[in-house]
């Protein structure tokens, strides 16, 4: 995306969030937003889904703390008084045929506003190559999907399909901006540097050609499809791998695969957060699987031997202790959660059944034992420190 959408455009509003807001709330309203309106949900919805573009690009200003300094930067400095070429010396006011992009990366050399501002729009790293040309690499924006998964996915990973929308180069013209069969030419005014020298009140500076925009091109027969700006709005599918262990919440990076650059520049980066459906059975504690498994009372008195089942493969048998307490946990090995160099255990946490309603059989042999078993009052030491 251009300095002129970030000056032209209130990334804030477009989310719902104040200028003030926490990059939870950032996310939040993000998410919400991402659901109602993307592409899937809406189908032949045209507005749904120019809102989920606009959205999308604001998120992936405001969700980077770098990027989001810029931008407040960006539009406090210029927003709040700088005068542009053509404005009539009015604050504020629009343009004229000037594009703020590349007015900002190449006006003029040394001490003009490129150097000025260079600092602000990446161009002032030290050791960086000053930019005098708005025809330079400019790498694409980071794109922010979501995908759910079933709890077994997640645990042994899986591979899934990601819609999402980005700025690409327009497929008819290539992202030369020239109708098909035409190719772009040398702009005469400015003989292809996208500049020209102006003098005001005794002082030389540079602003962007106004014939070409910056470009350095001339374009007689536009694209009609991209109104020969070149780009244009895609949606597209990428199959993306989940690995194994992945949890809830959790960002996966796929570099690369995000906006396109343009000029050459690298493209942005995917990033896919990932959502995991419960599980009837199991749980998760890092990663160990967890699992809660009744027993009878003699059972857990007098010792059993139990089948308990396993998230990816057939049952295991569990040995129960004589004597084991409610709420003891026992450990399976490496049936938890399988990751390179790491595996995690089953936790199987012994839960003891007390039958609800007894024969006069069985509460006769209770009765019965009761009589015989040792230990006596198991609550005389309560009552004792009372």
């Amino acid at each position: 995306m251009s300095t002129k959408d970030w000056l032209e455009k209130d990334y804030y509003k477009a989310l719902g969030v104040s200028k003030t807001a926490t990059p939870e709330e950032i996310k939040k309203a993000f998410r919400k937003l991402a659901r109602d309106n993307h592409p899937d949900q809406n189908p032949g919805d045209a507005g749904a889904e120019k809102r989920f573009k606009d959205i999308s690009e604001a998120n992936s200003v405001l969700s980077d703390p770098a990027k989001r300094k810029e931008y407040d930067e960006a539009r406090s400095l210029l927003g709040g008084g700088f005068r542009f070429p053509g404005s009539g010396g009015r604050p504020g006011a629009p343009t004229q045929g000037v594009n703020l992009d590349d007015l900002l990366r190449n006006a003029g050399g040394e001490g003009g506003l490129g150097d000025l501002f260079g600092g602000l729009f990446g161009g002032g790293q030290p050791g960086a190559a000053r930019r005098t040309s708005g025809r330079g690499p400019r790498s694409g924006g980071d794109v922010e999907g979501e995908v759910t998964i079933p709890f077994a996915e997640a645990v042994t990973g899986t591979t899934v399909g990601v819609s999402m929308m980005s700025d690409a180069p327009c497929e008819a013209c290539r992202g030369t901006g020239a109708k098909a069969g035409t190719v772009p030419k040398m702009c005469p005014t400015c003989q292809g540097s996208g500049t020209r020298t102006s003098q005001s009140g005794g002082f030389s500076y540079s602003e962007p050609c106004r014939d070409c925009r910056g470009r350095g091109l001339s374009i007689e027969h536009p694209c009609p499809v991209c109104d020969g700006t070149g780009r244009s709005t895609a949606t597209r599918t990428m199959q993306v791998r989940i690995p194994a262990g992945v949890t809830a919440g959790q960002r996966i990076r796929v570099k690369g695969k995000g906006g396109a650059g343009e000029h050459g520049g690298e493209a942005g980066d995917l990033y896919v957060v990932v959502h995991v459906t419960p599980h009837p059975v199991f749980g998760r504690s890092g990663d160990h699987l967890t699992l809660t498994v009744p027993v009878t009372f003699t059972e857990a008195a007098l010792g059993a031997e139990i089948e308990v089942p396993t998230l990816d493969g057939p049952a295991v048998r569990v040995r129960i202790p004589a004597g084991t307490p409610n709420g003891r946990t026992l450990r399976v090995r490496d049936r938890g959660v399988r990751k390179p160099g790491a595996t995690g255990d089953l936790l199987v946490t012994v839960d003891v059944q007390v039958p609800r309603a007894l024969s006069d059989e069985a509460r006769s042999a209770l009765q019965a034992y009761a009589a015989v078993a040792p230990g006596g009052n198991p609550r005389a030491s309560l009552l004792a420190g009372g």
